[in-house]
């Protein structure tokens, strides 16, 4: 079950590299600062389905299911971007975002107890963009010079590190789009 399950994984994301860069629905924000090292972006609130990541598991094949028809109404739902990662309660939560004609009334509840729909506030979020592969120390390396840079414009930091994940895997590194970001405290 597992190989056949990373066999369709691979089949989808050749498949969308055959296609050519598509476009996948983002949420949506308004930027209130820019700066040479980041940009601060207030995002809507926003719904979400995420898993707890385990040692050896991505998590997205979890929720590529849960998109895919394993939830209560067996709708399949389009792909978005970014996906995301953050800590939460020692634990490292992988996100989807799921399109905007969701929310709370409406979306599909999933069929497996380990994928779980939840709402990210509305709020400001600091944002550093970087292209190249989606390795954590890329990550962690964009993420210590955002930190840096909160941290001399005395911006307060409200929570865990998010790292977003705009491409697939066989995206050229150079054409990948990734992002560090923290959740802060901002008035406008």
């Amino acid at each position: 079950m597992r190989k056949l399950l990373v066999i369709i994984i691979l089949l989808v994301i050749i498949g969308v590299i055959l296609l050519g860069m598509m476009s996948f629905e983002e949420p949506e924000y308004k930027t209130g600062y820019e700066s040479g090292a980041y940009s601060v972006r207030f995002y809507d609130e926003r719904i979400v389905v995420q898993t707890a990541v385990g040692i050896g598991d991505s998590g997205f094949g979890k929720l590529f299911n849960y998109i895919s028809g394993a939830n209560n109404e067996s709708l399949k739902i389009d792909m978005t971007t970014p996906v995301t990662e953050s800590e939460s309660g020692g634990e490292i939560v992988m996100q989807f975002y799921l399109p905007a004609k969701f929310n709370k009334s409406n979306v599909p509840i999933p069929t497996d107890d380990r994928v779980e729909i939840s709402v990210i506030k509305a709020g400001y979020f600091a944002v550093a963009r970087y292209s190249g592969r989606s390795t954590d120390k890329n990550f962690y390396e964009h993420l210590d010079k955002l930190k840096s840079e909160l941290t001399k414009d005395e911006v307060a930091i409200l929570g865990p590190s998010i790292k977003a994940t705009y491409n697939g895997p066989f995206t050229p590194p150079q054409l990948r789009r990734n992002e560090a970001m923290y959740p802060i405290e901002w008035k406008d």
